[in-house]
């Protein structure tokens, strides 16, 4: 089979039209000796050389630079060759479980950390803890990353070899906190002072935006959690998610809405909110990196910064686990050497810099962050020093649970909206997600025998 990067006349090289819908089936399973196979197939370790099929899993962002990538890994091995198949982000999910039921899966893909328990209790990935160890990415991974990658699996195999972060942002108007004679809110106490010294009701003018809309659940649990200083989800087989700390905490963040809030906030996803903040007269906004090129183009340099979540008095910052994104091999691959091999690359110092400076993430490789891209992207260089601190603890947020994707969205984000609205307590709320929680977490214990 044809590779889908091909060389032109010139001697460069230019993608194919990126493969969807039924083509990406076809394609996966066309080839005999591409590793394809269904979940639980033993594969092999194969020669080393040959064709690789790799699954990308945000091609309508990655694209690009996954094509650089390819194209220096091919140069430095020219026996082998990467078949390159691109996938939609909302697609990705479905276009892996249908693989791992019906065969056709790649030998190397993307693979976010909320996907990543399903893959694995189906058996479809390889465990690459003894790979990593003989790695030279051995000691070079950024340590709460791969906790969390590991966390995502099930705790105990690493499955996924991380690439990046996204890391939450507390983004605030640098012109309004200067007007407003207010220090940079570093502190929960800086925080909720400036929510309050920026409101101005008469003027339109709110501290602070809150997402109370889809996506609302992780923010919330993030701001309780950092608050309160607890550095762990789980307190033997319960959750933490609901201990009286944690309950103040929330009650103290929803007392915001309204108050030194929009009352829209109740019903804004991320893009209502980044869009509301960036019309200009709110101080503060809870959002990850992603939403920097929207800052910037609607409020120009100079207005804004932005900055890890805030750190308690002490300066220990407690932050809530954000999806890792990563690389995974997969059981069935008949060329797991090859597929190795082009992990490690894709994830070394040069092009994992290459790559994160392209996505705006925050490097997994510890050699990339002192890179000059990083030291000029102020929001980034200070997300990668605050995942890198000794200060900093990561709470693991259970994405090895089945059910934690219902949990965390669909199940309690009207009950959220309640709470804003003060129609539910907060307690009641962190009460009826801890029951499904540890109900949760005992089937989940169960079935792993």
């Amino acid at each position: 089979m044809k590779s889908s990067i091909r060389r032109s006349s010139r001697g460069g090289r230019r993608p194919a039209a990126v493969v969807l819908g039924a083509v990406l089936a076809l394609t996966a399973t066309a080839c005999g000796d591409d590793g394809s196979g269904a979940a639980g197939d033993k594969g092999g370790e194969g020669s080393g050389r040959g064709e690789i099929t790799f699954w990308d899993n945000n091609t309508a962002v990655r694209r690009d630079i996954w094509m650089e990538v390819i194209e220096d890994f091919e140069k430095k091995y020219p026996d082998i060759e990467v078949k390159y198949v691109g996938i939609p982000a909302a697609d990705a999910q479905s276009k892996y479980d249908t693989a791992i039921q019906g065969g056709g899966l790649p030998d190397v893909g993307g693979v976010g950390t909320a996907m990543l328990a399903g893959m694995a209790a189906q058996n479809a990935l390889e465990p690459l803890d003894d790979r990593l160890g003989k790695s030279s990415l051995n000691g070079r991974l950024n340590e709460n990353l791969v906790d969390s990658s590991r966390a995502a699996g099930g705790g105990d195999e690493l499955y996924q070899i991380p690439t990046s972060a996204n890391n939450g942002t507390l983004w605030y108007r640098t012109d309004l906190f200067e007007k407003a004679g207010l220090d940079a809110p570093t502190t929960w106490s800086k925080f909720y002072e400036a929510a309050e010294k920026l409101t101005d009701k008469g003027k339109n003018a709110f501290g602070f935006t809150i997402r109370g809309g889809e996506g609302s659940i992780a923010p919330a649990l993030d701001a309780v959690y950092g608050q309160t200083g607890i550095t762990s989800f789980w307190d033997g087989d319960k959750t933490t998610v609901n201990d009286p700390k944690n309950v103040a905490a929330l009650e103290k963040y929803v007392a915001l809405y309204k108050k030194n809030t929009p009352s829209a906030d109740v019903n804004n996803d991320f893009t209502k909110m980044v869009a509301q903040w960036d019309s200009g007269t709110i101080g503060m906004l809870s959002h990850n990196l992603g939403s920097y090129q929207d800052h910037l183009k609607a409020l120009g340099e100079g207005k804004f910064k932005g900055i890890p979540n805030p750190t308690l008095d002490d300066g220990t910052r407690v932050q809530v686990s954000n999806p890792v994104d990563g690389l995974s091999v997969f059981k069935s691959s008949k060329n797991k050497a090859a597929a190795w091999k082009f992990v490690e690359f894709a994830v070394s110092a040069a092009e994992n810099s290459k790559f994160n400076e392209s996505a705006g993430q925050v490097p997994a490789n510890t050699d990339a962050a002192g890179d000059a891209w990083i030291q000029k992207a102020e929001p980034t260089k200070l997300a990668a020093e605050a995942l890198n601190s000794d200060s900093t603890e990561i709470v693991q947020l259970p994405y090895y649970l089945p059910d934690w994707n219902t949990i965390s969205k669909a199940d309690n984000e009207a009950d959220f909206q309640k709470v804003l609205l003060g129609k539910m307590s907060a307690k009641s709320f962190l009460d009826t997600m801890a029951e499904q929680l540890n109900e949760a977490q005992a089937e989940w214990k169960e079935q792993q025998g």
